[in-house]
């Protein structure tokens, strides 16, 4: 890919407190070094606290936009990492929930990895697809129908998923390969 493979591309971001640091700031610096541009999308204004591991606290970072106000419309592509806490959250939060039923829905990427997938399955999107995950959630996701392989990163249609933070150099690449795609048919 060259650095301008994913110019003009707008990428949500979609997390809260909780989130695994590694898994929002690698993404996020792979689709912005190819030339999107993110925003930090979230439950509330103000900062959310990203945490290492699950239990170590770790950078805190400025949200962009607030989950209620924002549209579909608004992005090419969606990022949810992981993080036990993260979406855990974000599952419980209507407007989250509905904004990545309408995102995957609309046929536009979405990158999930480790834990993330619980939002999916939450909004019920998961049904006849297939994709990967930490493990402690595939259960979950095979009980909300779909189907669950141990893969350094899935692609299914427009889900692009990954197992954990071991696997952020290959899900950061199929992002970018992915995400640029969208960037040819939008």
């Amino acid at each position: 890919m060259t650095a301008a493979s994913l110019t003009g591309l707008r990428v949500a971001i979609l997390a809260t407190d909780g989130v695994e640091e590694v898994e929002l700031v690698q993404p996020r610096d792979a689709v912005e070094s190819a030339g999107a541009t993110s925003t930090l999308v979230s439950l509330t204004h103000g900062d959310i606290q990203s945490f290492e591991s699950d239990v170590n606290p770790a950078g805190t970072y400025a949200v962009d936009a607030v989950v209620a106000d924002v549209s579909v419309d608004d992005f090419d592509a969606l990022i949810l990492p992981g993080g036990t806490t993260n979406p855990d959250s974000l599952r419980t939060d209507s407007d989250a929930v509905e904004f990545v039923r309408r995102f995957v829905d609309s046929g536009k990427p979405v990158g999930v990895i480790c834990h993330g997938p619980w939002t999916l399955v939450e909004a019920d999107v998961v049904r006849g697809r297939t994709l990967t995950s930490y493990p402690s959630i595939r259960t979950d996701i095979r009980n909300a129908g779909g189907t669950v392989v141990d893969e350094e990163v899935v692609i299914d249609g427009n889900l692009i998923s990954s197992r954990n933070p071991d696997d952020l150099p290959a899900f950061n690449s199929a992002l970018v390969d992915q995400f640029s795609k969208a960037v040819t048919v939008g």
